[in-house]
């Protein structure tokens, strides 16, 4: 699907969807739990329902009507499972560990980049817990139960590996501690976890190089609301930054999601001029795309720093932004973990890609505010991945986009 978009500033209230991360989590607990969960406000998009498919597959029994969910615990697990993952790396990372955990020989699937996508602390570490991988190319067979005590895991990959252990290790039902070897980047992603794990009733010990599961930790069902999404209300927070009024109305100040940071940086940039910024974007990854619009028209030089590893996301982040916006006026360079915005007044039309990334594609669409002619979005189905209705709440706050 193509999306003609005719240039104009966004405005009005906007209700942000419910936070992907969270979701994820959420689904996860409630289905290890012992017992029904009510989830409420479960964002419904192609990676938290790859997440659900899996857990289904596992042994939970998940059913959402009216913006409720309710999830019954796995009782008794698979014996085995074949789960498709298709282009979530939350789900593939989260779940290897929980099926492992359970005992039960699954095949994991994946499209598009994610079997390019790492999993290597897992295939170290997994055969000295009692656990097997048939193939170290995607799709992965393992097989075995996972057993507890001390899983030394590096923090510079992606802490997905950590969440995944976090999640898993309480069904071990032995003393845990996941021991980092490096320091651990987008540390607000493990601590989300911990917070939502808490919630469910099972205690995360954290430390600043490891993580305890303690024996006799247990997911306990319960009712749960999933908050806003931070790294959407990214979105139109930037679209004010560059000309626009939309007012987000369901935002939680005092969240855990690290991604809460963009309300600071946007705060920031309005109370300075539009002056440009350097972010160090290390815990803060999925910011980065909407990020570099925003130092596309701040007056100066803007640095955002720490960026290397969204060259292993959905596609390589850092050339997708670069070269579309580039492609339409800007002027950022890149180098193999940064980079360096100068900022212009505007952008001109034309047509861009995706790169079947949805980040890239909602970037773009609010890039559009400050172009001069018409803006062509290919491939921008993409936003499924986390945001199925953005376009809907694109015209809904005055964006003109036409599906071509």
């Amino acid at each position: 699907m193509d999306i003609k978009i005719t240039p104009t500033f966004l405005h009005g209230k906007i209700t942000v969807p419910p936070s992907k991360s969270i979701s994820h989590r959420a689904l996860i607990c409630a289905a290890l739990a012992d017992g029904r969960s009510v989830l409420h406000d479960v964002l419904d998009c192609d990676d938290t329902a790859a997440t659900a498919n899996a857990l289904t597959a596992l042994g939970a029994h998940i059913e959402t009507a009216c913006g409720t969910t309710v999830v019954d615990g796995i009782k008794t697990p698979a014996v085995s499972a074949d789960i498709d993952c298709i282009e979530s790396g939350s789900t593939l990372r989260f779940m290897i560990p929980i099926a492992a955990a359970l005992g039960t020989v699954t095949t994991f699937r994946g499209r598009a980049n994610l079997p390019n996508r790492p999993i290597t602390p897992y295939l170290t570490e997994f055969p000295k817990h009692g656990v097997t991988f048939d193939t170290e190319k995607m799709p992965y067979t393992i097989s075995g139960r996972l057993t507890g005590g001390d899983f030394p895991v590096t923090g510079d990959i992606s802490s997905q590996f950590i969440t995944g252990y976090m999640l898993a290790l309480p069904l071990t039902g032995e003393e845990c501690m996941i021991k980092l070897t490096s320091p651990l980047r987008s540390r607000p992603y493990a601590e989300l976890t911990a917070d939502v794990m808490r919630t469910f009733g099972c205690a995360v010990d954290i430390g600043q190089d490891c993580f305890t599961i303690h024996r006799g930790s247990i997911f306990e069902s319960r009712e749960y609301t999933v908050e806003a999404d931070m790294s959407q209300a990214a979105f139109f927070l930037t679209a004010n930054c560059i000309g626009g009024d939309t007012r987000p109305v369901n935002l939680n100040p005092h969240s855990a999601q690290g991604d809460r940071a963009v309300i600071g940086i946007t705060r920031g940039f309005s109370e300075n001029g539009g002056k440009a910024f350097d972010v160090n974007a290390e815990d803060i990854p999925d910011l980065v795309p909407i990020l570099t619009v925003l130092a596309c028209f701040a007056e100066g030089t803007s640095h955002i720093t720490g960026c290397g590893r969204l060259r292993i996301k959905e596609c390589d982040r850092l050339n997708a932004i670069s070269t579309e916006l580039n492609r339409l006026g800007a002027k950022i360079e890149t180098t193999a973990d940064s980079l360096t915005v100068h900022g212009v007044k505007s952008l001109h039309g034309g047509e861009c890609e995706t790169y079947s990334d949805h980040r890239i594609a909602m970037s773009l669409a609010i890039a559009s505010q400050r172009c001069t002619e018409p803006l062509i979005i290919k491939g921008a189905e993409c936003v499924s991945k986390s945001y199925p209705d953005f376009f809907k709440d694109f015209e809904k706050l005055g964006g003109m986009a036409d599906v071509i």
